[in-house]
C-alpha cells in the first residue's frame, strides 16, 4: 500500500508540473511561439505549435490522473522531457540562452538549472512510469480520504508556485515599464551611490559597502548573457583588472539566473571578478541604466564619479580615467 500511495504521489506532482506548464503556455501564446521558434520550430509553424502544445500538456495531466493511463501518459511525459533536454542542450552549446516559455510568462531564459530541473522531470517520468505498470488501478484501491487529500494539497501546491511565478512575472514587467520612463539616463556626478545587497555567484550577497571596503574606485560593469558586445567586452576586463588593479575594482552585475551567470562567467573566463546578480532591476533602476554593456565609476568616497558608459570603449575610458585620478 506504502508503494501505491508513492506512486500517486508522483504521478500527482507531474501532473501539477505539466498543468502548470499547459496554463501558463496558453495564457502567453505569443510567447510561447517566439519560444517555439527560437528553439527551432519553424516561423510559419511555430503559432500552431504554441497552440498545440499547451492542449498535449493538459491531455496529459489529466491522464497521469487516471486510473490505468499512468502508462502512456508517463512515456508521453518521459518522450516530451527528453525532446526538450535535448533541444535546451543543443542551445546551451551554440551559447544560446532564450527564454523557454516552459511556464509562459513566468519562465526565465534557459541555463544549467533547465537542465538539472529537467533531470528531476526525466526521472519522475521514469518512475511514475514504472510505478503505473505495477499499479495500472491506482488511485482506485486507495483510502478515498487519503487519495483525494493529496491530490488537493497538489493542487493547493501548485496553486501556489503560479502565484508566485505570476508575481515574480509582474515583478519583472514592472522593473522594465520603470526602466523606461527613468527620464536622463545616469545619475548626476557627483550623486551619492546608492546602496545595494545582490547575490554573488561564488555564494551569499554582495554589497556596495563591501566591494569598496579597500578604498578604492568601484566600476559596475552591467552585462546580460544573450549581448554578444557583453561577451566580448568580459573576456577583456580580467587582463583591465590586472592593469587597473591599484585604482579600481570591477565587479560585473547581471540580471536573471545566478546558475547561468555563473556558468558565463566561466566561459568568459572572469576569474576573480565579482558576478553579481539582480533578482529584478534593482541596481539598474537605482543607477539609472537603460542598457549593456554599460559602466557606472563610483569614487572612493561612494560617489558617482562619471555619466553612465555605455560600451566597450567608453568603458575603456572609465578605467583610464580612474587610473588617472589614482596617480594624482
Amino acid at each position: 500500500m506504502l508503494i501505491e500511495y508513492g506512486v500517486w504521489v508522483l504521478r500527482l506532482a507531474l501532473a501539477g508540473v505539466f498543468g502548470l506548464s499547459a496554463w501558463g503556455k496558453w495564457a502567453d501564446r505569443s510567447g510561447t511561439g517566439q519560444a517555439m521558434a527560437e528553439f527551432g520550430v519553424p516561423v510559419r509553424w511555430a503559432p500552431v505549435a504554441a497552440r498545440v502544445l499547451p492542449v498535449v500538456e493538459a491531455v496529459l495531466a489529466v491522464g497521469l490522473l487516471l486510473p490505468r493511463a499512468g502508462v502512456g501518459a508517463g512515456v508521453l511525459a518521459l518522450v516530451l522531457l527528453l525532446v526538450f533536454t535535448a533541444a535546451v542542450g543543443r542551445l546551451l552549446r551554440r551559447g544560446k540562452h532564450p527564454a523557454c516559455s516552459c511556464f509562459g510568462a513566468m519562465s526565465a531564459p534557459i541555463g544549467g538549472r533547465t537542465l538539472i530541473r529537467n533531470g528531476v522531470l526525466i526521472a519522475m517520468a521514469v518512475l511514475v512510469t514504472a510505478g503505473s505498470i505495477g499499479y495500472p488501478r491506482v488511485p482506485l484501491g486507495l483510502s478515498v480520504e487519503r487519495a483525494v487529500g493529496t491530490a488537493v494539497a497538489a493542487g493547493l501546491a501548485a496553486l501556489v508556485v503560479l502565484l508566485f511565478g505570476e508575481v515574480r512575472a509582474l515583478r519583472r514587467r514592472v522593473d522594465e515599464q520603470a526602466l523606461s520612463t527613468l527620464g536622463a539616463e545616469g545619475l548626476p556626478v557627483g550623486a551619492v551611490a546608492p546602496e545595494f545587497e545582490l547575490l554573488d555567484t561564488r555564494g551569499g550577497r554582495v554589497s556596495l559597502e563591501t566591494l569598496q571596503r579597500n578604498g578604492r574606485q568601484l566600476l559596475l560593469v552591467f552585462v546580460h548573457p544573450a549581448c554578444e558586445m557583453c561577451a566580448a567586452l568580459a573576456r577583456e576586463l580580467p587582463r583591465w583588472r590586472v592593469r587597473a588593479q591599484r585604482a579600481l575594482t570591477i565587479a560585473v552585475v547581471g540580471n536573471g539566473a545566478v546558475d547561468e551567470y555563473a556558468e558565463w562567467g566561466r566561459r568568459q573566463g572572469l576569474g576573480e571578478i565579482p558576478v553579481l546578480v539582480q533578482q529584478g532591476n534593482e541596481a539598474a533602476l537605482r543607477y539609472r541604466v537603460r542598457g549593456t554593456p554599460s559602466g557606472v565609476l563610483i569614487d572612493a568616497e561612494g560617489r558617482v564619479a562619471a555619466p553612465v558608459a555605455r560600451g566597450a570603449m567608453a568603458i575603456r575610458e572609465l578605467i583610464g580615467r580612474a587610473e588617472a585620478v589614482a596617480r594624482q
